[in-house]
């Protein structure tokens, strides 16, 4: 699928304004639908490290609802960026130096 070594970019928004570079992830493995490679943090990463994590432990956990909470919250926060451009929708996970994710081209529908 020619993802291999591409760059992506995870951007800090607040309200639809982007607020810094959280980081970058090279891709190094391709599972379609799920992209993941080498998270580089940037200097915006450290306001959101924290729900990164509180969401891998609920979903560890399975606390569904709890989960889903943190993970809108992590959407609001952040957004995701291919070298074609803005991705409208995601799933994306951090663990230290590792990030592996899902998107869609279209918004998800409600429901």
């Amino acid at each position: 699928m020619g993802f291999d070594g591409e760059v992506w970019l995870v951007r800090g928004t607040d309200r639809g304004e982007e607020t810094g570079e959280v980081g970058e992830i090279v891709i190094d493995d391709v599972d379609f639908p799920w992209l993941s490679g080498r998270f580089t943090a940037g200097p915006a990463y450290d306001a959101v490290e924290p729900l990164f994590t509180r969401e891998l432990a609920l979903m560890e956990d399975e606390d569904w609802e709890a989960w889903e909470v943190v993970e809108t919250e992590i959407r609001r926060r952040v957004s995701l960026v291919s070298p074609r451009g803005a991705v409208p929708e995601f799933l994306l996970h951090i663990q230290g130096d590792a990030a592996w994710f899902r998107w869609s081209d279209e918004a998800f529908e409600e429901g």
